[in-house]
């Protein structure tokens, strides 16, 4: 048995700690904090409690807007009136084996009244059911073990039981919470649900199975989203089905619960806490209090002002200031507590402070201006008093002309001052404050009063300047004044006064009164040697005289102009000092442009200076401004003495020169700009650039690279030289074409970019061709035309023209027998009267046009004449003799000349008497020579322009045809080949004749 009892000691020891630990991590007390429970383990032999310590009628209850267990129980049969007696409390969840939290609490015991105690619990109460349990033991020093009586029954609270009608429920419910803390929220399911979904902000969370029907979820470092609370919701989708008799229904129900949780931000301690008097009647205490954690549903962010030496209290109506009065038995010293608290905590800031350290005097008051004057003016005022604290430190301030002048005044009751040097017909503005003089805490707020002083006469000349145009016999003079400033003019200007004077005649004065606020006037003048003054006259007097003087000479001798460069701080003049003496210098300009009406402006400058700067508001970039500097002299005349121009800013040209093309070539052409208006540009012309491209893209000498925009990169060449206006593009690449641009340069850099001009190149061997070809055509067109107009001569002396048959003589002497319309002669009519004889060499061969073989030609021999008497009884017969046509004719009829030997003499045309000879000579070479003419016989050249087609069969030739064939078709003269051979000198030889058509013969 001791073992055992050994063992089952151990066991508690280890148990009860372990128990302790997970209720501690599960829930915390909220309201009251039990002592540390200290457990020991009982051992077997110790007696048992008194049974009039055991707690009794132990009541638990839920409070559910305070999350809270409330106990209530009580201790019967006391022997004493009160006991001090120490209670230990159990608490448990869902079952009563599963303590949550273990704790004691120690209470005085009265006899015959009941004991309260509350617990908080982070898990929401209605989620899971609680059961609690009490014991009870004396509260006594006495060293040994703890006696214990016995413990109380279970009691349960189960916050289920109210939740009502509904499926899900969420908690807890409008909790406040504070921002940053840990928050613990539950769900109850009056069913199990396996598909609930909880949303905290659209944001998805996922929470833990405390029960079947019951989850935890918790909240960490909760923010604060908004003022009307954090939403939460849970969703759960339930099928629902019914059956009938017929049929089975399912729907389905979405059940939402929800809950919003109210985030209070954190307090935060006050911070700038001070508290000051004013009349030494009360305290204003003020503070900043932070970020407000009030809501519409939870107010409870309060302040309380707690004073340590008088001991008193006071709760604020505002949460940024409290008022205290003051001790009517003078305190001097206070020490002030200020506490700001809401539902979760408290903050405190301290405050010590001597009353008479922290005055604060109110505004001055009652203001006056008296004694104003053009240059002085004094001012009174009132402080309120404060107790026996009377002495104060005021400061005067005056405000006017953009200047502050500050002074310091000590003042009881009531103060004065007096300003001095003040700036007649001027604005003005007093005002002061007043602060405690022997501890100063804080000036008072500022008061004063606005006054004007009264005018002086003005105290300084009018600026004036003129300019002079001569006329015959007078001159007329533009006179010109600048209005006196504020400072000079001491007043309203009314009137500005110019007198004249001539300078030949003192005693000639004309007084003139221009109303302000007129700037100027003209006048004319008989002549143009006057004096005149301006002055300018207010209320209170006359300025001092302003004198020019108008000599003969207009002033405007002829000066060169120069060029100027303005700069950020306007045009830099500079001149040379003239030699005679001066007083001073002039510089006159035009503020508008030279097309409006001038805007004369002018500028004095002193005898030592020689140069200066021009700035005016009224210049603008771009325009050019004419500037002429002019000496005074001590007569007070005005001498030109140079002439500037310039821009206050330049600007890049407006526009691009148009450039003309001349001089073209091949290689070069000509760019004139002679026209472009330089005068006319938004700054000097410092030079020009060309641009130039072409299809090889390759720049040519004098050119360099240069892009004009981004995607267009061509040849440029710079001219420095703004007068320079033409320029010679030359050493060109043989190109089709060439474009070009020419823009202007002015120190603001290039005009803006025109569009490339084409220049199509004329082609490189063009003139080449032009001056060899032109010549060449015109000298042949030349030599056409002569030789068209000897065609004529050319032909009759060279290719006469074939005799016309029909234009012949010779039709005038034949009689046709049968056919009276014949137009052509008949070769039977034809008896020839001379033959040419042609002698052939051996071996010639003349081919016929019926034989169709090759005739070998050799050169012509000088033909042989045989002269042929006519026959009688027959017609006459004429044939011509043709040596032009000498070739090859197709089958016809002809007459010609009768062969003859070469070598035959005249004396042997007797053996031809007769045509019947002649016509068997030519049927007998006919007949024995079908194809070919034996080589070294002589043949006829000569072929008759009259000729008639005969019909019949070729291989004979009719020798006695009773009448010839009509003839009415005119042939060409052909040349018969030389097929007769030449007869010899024996009897055997003939004399034959060749005829074009077989059957055709002359008699």
């Amino acid at each position: 048995m001791a073992p055992l009892a050994v063992f089952q000691a151990t066991f508690l020891l280890v148990l009860l700690p372990l128990r302790t630990y997970q209720s501690g991590v599960l829930s915390k007390p909220s309201s009251v904090t039990p002592e540390p429970l200290s457990l020991t383990p009982e051992p077997s032999s110790v007696t048992p409690e008194p049974s009039s310590l055991t707690p009794e009628s132990l009541k638990v209850s839920i409070n559910s807007a305070q999350q809270c267990l409330h106990l209530q129980w009580s201790v019967r049969n006391l022997t004493q009136q009160e006991l001090k007696m120490v209670f230990q409390i159990e608490i448990s969840r869902i079952k009563t084996s599963n303590v949550i939290w273990v704790g004691r609490y120690s209470a005085t015991v009265e006899r015959g009244r009941a004991l309260h105690w509350s617990w908080g619990s982070e898990l929401p109460l209605e989620c899971a059911a609680h059961f609690v349990r009490i014991r009870g033991m004396l509260d006594d020093t006495t060293p040994g073990p703890p006696s214990w009586s016995r413990w109380s029954s279970w009691e349960e609270a189960d916050g289920r039981d109210s939740l009502g009608q509904g499926s899900l429920f969420l908690f807890p419910k409008d909790k406040l919470v504070e921002e940053g803390s840990n928050v613990t929220v539950c769900y109850v399911a009056r069913t199990q649900q396996n598909n609930i979904s909880c949303i905290l902000e659209g944001v998805l969370i996922q929470g833990k199975r405390l029960a079947p029907d019951v989850s935890v979820f918790t909240l960490n470092s909760v923010p604060f989203i908004r003022d009307t609370g954090t939403n939460m919701y849970c969703e759960a989708n339930t099928m629902n089905t019914t059956n009938t008799t017929n049929t089975t229904n399912t729907t389905n129900t979405t059940i939402i619960g929800g809950i919003v949780l109210f985030v209070a931000k954190v307090l935060e301690e006050p911070k700038d806490f001070s508290c000051e008097t004013r009349d030494f009647k009360t305290l204003d205490c003020t503070w900043e209090p932070g970020s407000n954690t009030d809501l519409p549903k939870y107010s409870s962010q309060r302040y309380t002002l707690f004073e340590s030496f008088s001991g008193k209290k006071k709760f604020c109506e505002h949460k940024n200031s409290c008022t205290w009065q003051v001790a009517p038995d003078s305190q001097e010293m206070y020490n002030f507590t200020l506490v700001a608290e809401n539902h979760f905590r408290k903050r405190s800031v301290n405050l010590l402070f001597n009353l008479a350290h922290r005055v604060h005097p109110m505004t001055p008051y009652n203001v006056f201006l008296k004694s104003v004057r053009a240059t002085n003016a004094t001012v009174t005022w009132k402080v309120h008093s404060v107790g026996n604290y009377s002495t104060f430190l005021c400061q005067v301030e005056l405000h006017g002309e953009g200047k502050v002048i500050q002074h310091n005044v000590s003042v009881r009751e009531s103060g004065e001052y007096l300003f001095s040097d003040l700036e007649p017909a001027a604005e003005y503005v007093a005002r002061m404050r007043c602060a405690a003089a022997n501890h100063f805490w804080k000036w008072s707020g500022w008061t004063g009063q606005n006054f004007s002083t009264l005018e002086a006469a003005p105290s300084e000349a009018p600026d004036i300047w003129r300019s002079v145009e001569s006329m015959p016999g007078s001159c007329n003079v533009t006179l010109f004044w600048k209005p006196l400033s504020k400072a000079h003019a001491h007043g309203k200007i009314l009137n500005y006064n110019v007198v004249t004077e001539k300078l030949n005649t003192p005693s000639s004065l004309k007084l003139v009164s221009i109303p302000a606020p007129a700037n100027g006037t003209e006048l004319t003048l008989d002549g143009c040697s006057y004096q005149i003054q301006v002055t300018a006259s207010n209320t209170a007097g006359t300025s001092p005289a302003s004198v020019i003087v108008i000599s003969g000479d207009p002033g405007h001798e002829e000066v060169a102009e120069e060029r100027v460069e303005g700069t950020e701080d306007g045009v830099p003049l500079s001149w040379k000092p003239p030699s005679g003496d001066v007083i001073g210098y002039v510089v006159d300009w035009c503020d508008r442009p030279r097309d409006s009406p001038c805007d004369l402006q002018w500028k004095h400058l002193g005898p030592n200076t020689t140069s200066t700067v021009i700035n005016s508001d009224a210049f603008r970039p771009g325009v050019r401004y004419n500037f002429r500097i002019y000496g005074i002299s001590p007569e007070r005349m005005a001498h030109l003495l140079e002439r500037k121009t310039g821009y206050s800013q330049e600007l890049a040209p407006v526009d691009t020169p148009r450039a003309a093309v001349s001089n073209l070539t091949s290689h070069s052409f000509t760019l004139s700009w002679t026209g472009y208006p330089a005068d006319a540009q938004p700054g000097f012309i410092r030079g020009y650039s060309l641009y130039l491209r072409s299809k090889a893209e390759q720049c040519h000498p004098g050119f360099k690279k240069a892009a004009v925009s981004d995607d267009l990169v061509c040849c440029k060449h710079d001219i420095n030289n703004p007068e320079q206006k033409t320029f010679v593009v030359e050493k060109l690449q043989p190109e089709p074409f060439y474009e070009f641009m020419v823009t202007a340069r002015t120190g603001a850099g290039e005009g803006p970019p025109g569009t490339f001009t084409k220049v199509t190149m004329p082609d490189q061997y063009f003139n080449v061709l032009t001056r060899i070809i032109l010549p060449t055509v015109f000298l042949l067109l030349l030599g056409t035309i002569l030789c068209y107009m000897n065609s004529q001569w050319m032909k009759e002396t060279c290719y006469p023209d074939i005799p016309d048959p029909y234009k012949s003589s010779v039709l005038s002497v034949l009689k046709p027998k049968e056919n009276p319309r014949l137009a052509i002669m008949n070769v039977y009519h034809c008896v020839p009267d001379a033959i040419e004889v042609v002698n052939k060499p051996e071996g010639s061969r003349i081919q016929f046009p019926g034989a169709r073989k090759s005739l070998t030609e050799t050169a012509a021999t000088k033909p042989d004449y045989i002269y042929l008497l006519p026959t009688e009884g027959t017609g006459p017969c004429i044939c011509f003799e043709n040596l032009t046509y000498n070739q090859a004719a197709p089958d016809s009829g002809a007459c010609g000349h009768i062969p003859a030997p070469h070598n035959a003499p005249p004396g042997q045309l007797g053996l031809l008497t007769s045509p019947g000879n002649l016509l068997k000579s030519l049927k007998l070479n006919y007949m024995n020579s079908p194809g070919e003419i034996p080589a070294g016989e002589t043949t006829l050249n000569y072929v008759s322009q009259l000729a008639s087609p005969m019909t019949g069969d070729k291989e004979s030739l009719p020798m006695n045809s009773p009448k010839p064939a009509p003839h009415s078709e005119y042939r060409m003269q052909m040349a018969i080949p030389l097929g007769v051979a030449s007869p010899s000198s024996d009897e055997n030889s003939n004399l034959s004749v060749t005829l074009l058509d077989q059957g055709e013969h002359c008699r």
